[in-house]
């Protein structure tokens, strides 16, 4: 009797065609460091990107009230809404600002998820039993206007945010995270505001009023950051001890679109 066994290098080459990966495992290739390093997942910052988009979806929905406090008028998202440029600036001094702007952009999509999934619930017929369509429709049917500025300005001073924690670690060789920490986020939310309440509310409110109402989102935004700030650096240290990273971004990319450069 004839046994017929195949050739092996041919078998393997087929093999390696159809399944690169496997195939390198069978023949004992190991994979590229590179490769291996790209495929890790940092577990605090799969945390700090799961909160950096649960703050942005959370401030959206509480930017519907009013609320006063001490005479002073501000709206409900102020109290969640500072957090994102906090979880900004962490993941920009630990992985720099190419992973920042991945959850930026990420941020953005769930943003635009949650108010294309509202409007289409707005828009379907509510049962004949049920008394609180008024009250859903008040939450969840925003004016395309409020929500063009909200996501304006989240991306505008998200970036800007980034950037300059950035430029600035670069500038000063790592050192003075706080200060780099207040001074980002003071422009992050200078732009933020400048760019949301014009296009939100211009035409509804005097321009006096709307300068007060930026200026003071402006200075509690950034109170927030300066009395969050022991609790910010301490978290830094940490993470940089757990994921032993420090990323300086010499050399890359600063074009918000390029999201695969990550």
């Amino acid at each position: 009797m004839i046994t017929f066994v195949p050739y092996l290098p041919l078998r393997f080459g087929i093999l390696k065609k159809l399944c690169p990966i496997g195939a390198s495992r069978v023949l004992g290739q190991p994979r590229k460091k590179q490769e291996t390093m790209k495929k890790q997942v940092s577990v605090p910052f799969m945390l700090l990107g799961i909160l950096f988009n649960v703050c942005l979806i959370t401030a959206n929905l509480l930017e519907i009230k009013v609320i006063s406090i001490f005479g002073i008028t501000i709206t409900a998202g102020l109290l969640v809404f500072p957090i994102s440029y906090i979880i900004n600036d962490c993941i920009v001094e630990v992985w720099g600002f190419r992973k920042a702007r991945l959850i930026i952009w990420s941020g953005f999509a769930m943003n635009f998820f949650v108010v294309l999934m509202g409007q289409i619930a707005v828009n379907l017929p509510a049962a004949p039993f049920w008394e609180g369509e008024n009250s859903f429709n008040f939450v969840f049917n925003m004016a395309p206007r409020i929500v063009l500025a909200s996501l304006m300005a989240f991306v505008v001073g998200s970036f800007l945010n980034a950037f300059v924690m950035s430029k600035m670690k670069i500038a000063h060789g790592g050192k003075y995270f706080s200060l780099r920490a207040i001074l980002s986020t003071f422009a992050g939310e200078t732009a933020d505001s400048l760019i949301f309440f014009p296009i939100a509310f211009g035409g509804l409110f005097a321009w006096s009023e709307l300068f007060i109402l930026m200026g003071t989102q402006i200075v509690l935004k950034s109170l927030y950051e300066v009395v969050a700030l022991p609790i910010t650096v301490r978290v830094v240290k940490k993470i940089k001890e757990w994921d032993n990273c420090d990323t300086f971004d010499e050399g890359i990319s600063y074009n918000p679109l390029k999201i695969k450069d990550y």
